[in-house]
């Protein structure tokens, strides 16, 4: 697996970024890390094909502006708002900088997550962390599977 080695982009980018979100723990770092090796084999940094996505997470501006919408439109939000914002830097466009601004480019894709009522499922299990990315952030629209190649995507992370 090409790109960035598994154990430094989860223990040197996922886990940092979650905790200064207020939104770690073993099952969201281990989803996080893995979500980057499904979407990205975290390796890109722009959706190969001419496709919008950015970031090792692969997220669409459109999905990273409405995210910005949902935490600014409610006060609920405005702490999770609040530690997004201070990852970001202020001479680039937020949506630009989850191209190089690893953290960010988790952060965003934690928030993604944050969203869903859904407990994160259990930390261990791939098959669990597959099915749970496929369906909160690949979507039934994404062209990603719940299968053996997703799944030991997800075994990577968890063993990293």
């Amino acid at each position: 697996m090409g790109g960035i080695d598994p154990g430094d982009l989860k223990w040197r980018i996922v886990a940092p970024a979650l905790d200064r979100l207020g939104l770690g723990g073993p099952a969201a770092v281990n989803l996080l890390t893995g979500t980057a090796l499904v979407e990205s084999r975290a390796a890109r940094l722009v959706q190969g094909g001419g496709g919008p996505a950015l970031g090792l997470w692969q997220m669409e501006p459109a999905t990273h502006d409405a995210l910005w919408r949902m935490m600014g439109g409610d006060s609920a939000h405005a702490d999770l708002e609040t530690r997004v914002r201070r990852m970001t830097c202020s001479d680039i466009p937020r949506v630009r900088q989850m191209i190089g601004n690893l953290r960010y480019g988790c952060a965003m894709a934690r928030v993604k997550y944050r969203f869903d009522p859904e407990a994160l499922p259990d930390e261990k299990n791939p098959d669990a962390l597959c099915a749970y990315w496929k369906r909160v952030y690949n979507t039934a629209l994404g062209a990603g599977a719940v299968d053996a190649v997703h799944v030991a995507a997800f075994a990577t992370a968890i063993a990293a």
